[in-house]
């Protein structure tokens, strides 16, 4: 590991000395109890922030596998017609992530400098954006649905079966865009297990109502596939009304009145500014994706197929170190705003090690019981040994990765979306595709060759985001 990943840091971990202490501090956790993240303890604002964002996201995995399970009843054209619209909802995903990451910026900025009132007036422009960009999609989505999915190679028979759920994903696509904005507004104030909580409502009500819409259950509609988006529709739009209500009544740090709706110009244009760049930067990632995808596609679907099967076993173990990430992002976003930016990088050091070593006591397992992991999921030779060969060499840049997770989110976290963005562009496009094409197509590795530049550019991205986040620019940016 790089001289620049290993500055000392003094690690704060919170006062914890008895089993009782562990308990009372997950439990305030979940709970959400009262914590200023620009004076408590580091290491007990890390635990506070990110277990509500790791549960949070386990609950979000867990919906992914429950939903195709029951969507899998009804055939290979139902799964077809979800897999085209997921792909295409991607696009949407992109967007969301990347207005949330600038209002997420602003809101922790504002609540850091104790300006509630501004920081509810941002939540509320974010608001009026979202709304903007999913009235858009959802017109153009709804009335071109077929037409969209033709263009995805969709055959008539799958456009048959599945145009009505790809209407109404595309059609009520508010209820994820908001979904994802005001939990980025919740996590921005420090308020992640309001987050979590309504995540949480609107998955459980997802997972509870997909077999009734999709089957006919009771008095529900059997309406096939389409049930199935209903069923996202209705729970997510139940979980947007719950955090609305939370922020008109004041549940959260921040509160939202009928008049901060009222178009501001120069708070819309910050707003913009910021989320144009993330959500730039979150498509490079997800097409550099695509684009790995497509490398590996010209070996055979056995090494496509290890290849999705180690991502997926890979990304349920990221879960941790993605809440750890958001957490610093929270904490930098805070503490800038509070005037206190050393505590802001002290923060971003110690998630990066505790990240680091979990992602490495991780790494370990994976290196010697790939072979038992994958086969829980396959048990084709040659799809096992691609998985196995995958998990075993990407594992050996989790210690880097988790550095540049953490480091690229406290970039976010400060309002500095240009930096991540930039490194995205030439790790990801300029360093990884090349790379990934020349060694599996010109050496003897074979896929195996783009593991390893998977596990190459990991080290890349995290050794160069952080020599540019040790120059401290960050710390100046305004917001």
């Amino acid at each position: 590991m790089s001289d620049a990943m290993c500055s000392p840091v003094t690690v704060e971990p919170p006062t914890v000395r008895r089993p009782a202490d562990v308990w009372r501090l997950l439990r305030d956790a979940i709970r959400g109890a009262p914590l200023d993240l620009t004076t408590a303890p580091i290491g007990k604002a890390l635990v506070m922030l990110a277990i509500p964002m790791i549960m949070e996201m386990i609950m979000e995995s867990i919906f992914a596998v429950v939903d195709v399970f029951w969507v899998a009843h009804l055939g290979a054209g139902a799964v077809a017609a979800v897999g085209l619209t997921e792909s295409m909802m991607m696009i949407l995903y992109a967007v969301a992530m990347g207005v949330s990451i600038g209002v997420m910026a602003l809101v922790a900025r504002r609540v850091g400098e104790k300006d509630l009132e501004a920081a509810g007036r941002t939540a509320a422009q974010g608001l009026v954006l979202g709304l903007a960009i999913s009235a858009a999609i959802g017109i153009a989505g709804a009335a071109l649905a077929p037409t969209l999915m033709r263009t995805m190679g969709a055959d008539e028979a799958v456009i048959a079966t599945g145009s009505g759920f790809t209407r109404v994903m595309l059609g009520c696509n508010a209820s994820v865009l908001l979904l994802f904005l005001i939990n980025a507004v919740f996590r921005g104030a420090g308020d992640a297990a309001l987050a979590m909580r309504a995540l949480w409502l609107g998955n459980i009500l997802n997972i509870v109502l997909g077999p009734c819409f999709i089957f006919g259950l009771g008095p529900f509609p059997a309406l096939g596939v389409t049930g199935a988006a209903v069923a996202t529709s209705i729970g997510r739009g139940i979980a947007v009304v719950y955090q609305l209500s939370l922020l008109a009544r004041g549940r959260s740090k921040i509160a939202i009145a009928r008049k901060y709706f009222a178009i501001d110009l120069h708070l819309m244009a910050s707003v913009m500014r910021l989320a144009g760049s993330a959500t730039f930067q979150m498509m490079l990632v997800m097409t550099s994706y695509v684009g790995v995808m497509r490398i590996l596609s010209s070996f055979g679907s056995e090494a496509l197929a290890g290849y999705t099967i180690g991502f997926r076993i890979l990304m349920f173990a990221m879960l941790p170190a993605s809440g750890l990430s958001n957490a610093a992002a929270t904490l930098v976003g805070q503490n800038l705003g509070a005037g206190r930016p050393d505590r802001a990088e002290r923060s971003v050091w110690q998630a990066c090690l505790v990240g680091a070593a979990f992602l490495t006591a991780v790494g370990i397992v994976f290196i010697a019981g790939a072979r038992v992991l994958v086969g829980l999921f396959t048990d084709e030779p040659a799809v096992l040994e691609h998985g196995v060969t995958y998990l075993r060499v990407v594992s050996l840049g989790f210690p880097f990765y988790a550095f540049g997770m953490v480091i690229m989110q406290a970039f976010n976290g400060a309002g500095d979306t240009r930096t991540p963005t930039l490194i995205n562009l030439v790790v990801f496009w300029v360093l990884q595709l090349p790379l990934a094409w020349l060694m599996s197509h010109h050496t003897s590795l074979g896929p195996t060759g783009v593991f390893v530049s998977l596990a190459v550019c990991f080290s890349v991205f995290a050794t160069v985001g952080v020599v540019l986040f040790r120059r401290g620019r960050w710390k100046l940016t305004r917001v």
